[in-house]
């Protein structure tokens, strides 16, 4: 008997695997933090895709090997929806850099498998964020496999140009290329109303100096004019 070769139109790529994005408030708030930092980050270059959750396909025909990383980068591909990403779909690109954020549920052996899957296909960059113990591990590429980062303390990542500091207390602090600290959803809101607050006080100063100035233009037309009744030219003055 033949065995029937499938056709690769017919073959079924899931956009979910059934698992939950996270498994606790701290996992969801440290995978949002990274992956909408990134997004600022690249805000202006269209050709850098930053995901959450989003499984990764990497060999087409086989919808088996596949991974969901907490957060990938790919440069090189567009921004844009995206239900999954299909590797053969995005010009044969890996995402060049991953992360992953730790959850009492994630085991050990799951987390080698992981390790051994990026590099198998090619990640530039990898990192695990353990909130809980707030311990960062790192590997990056060397000689064609994924090297563990010896010191992760101001490591600067030659992908992404951000710098990491796990000695911050209580937790990782990581900072933008411009020195800027990555920010959560809170304190992007907080910055955004203190700034709010700040332009409001400026708009307020504006049109109190407006009005004072006006004033004083009004009062000199009236000096103008009462000079004028007196007889003297104010330009002579």
């Amino acid at each position: 008997m033949v065995a029937q070769i499938p056709n690769p139109s017919q073959i079924e790529y899931p956009d979910s695997d059934g698992k939950p994005m996270s498994d606790n408030t701290k996992q969801f708030r440290w995978i949002t933090i990274v992956k909408y930092n990134l997004d600022w980050l690249f805000t202006n270059d269209d050709n850098v895709f930053v995901a959450g959750d989003l499984l990764w396909y990497p060999v087409e025909g086989n919808p088996k090997r596949r991974v969901a990383p907490d957060v990938m980068v790919a440069f090189g591909r567009p921004k844009g929806d995206r239900g999954s990403y299909k590797q053969w779909e995005e010009a044969g690109i890996p995402p060049q850099v991953v992360f992953e954020i730790l959850s009492p549920g994630n085991t050990s052996n799951e987390m080698a498998a992981k390790l051994a899957f990026y590099d198998r296909h090619d990640v530039e960059e990898y990192y695990i964020y353990d909130p809980d113990n707030n311990a960062l591990s790192g590997w990056e590429r060397v000689d064609g496999y994924l090297t563990e980062i010896p010191v992760m303390q101001d490591w600067c990542s030659p992908r992404l140009g951000i710098r990491f500091d796990p000695s911050a207390s209580p937790e990782l602090q990581i900072y933008r290329p411009d020195g800027e600290p990555f920010l959560s959803f809170e304190q992007v809101s907080q910055r955004l109303e203190i700034t709010t607050r700040e332009l409001e006080n400026i708009t307020q100063t504006l049109s109190e100096t407006e009005q004072a100035l006006a004033a004083v233009a009004d009062r000199n037309q009236q000096l103008i004019a009462k000079l004028r009744e007196l007889g003297i030219d104010p330009d002579t003055i």
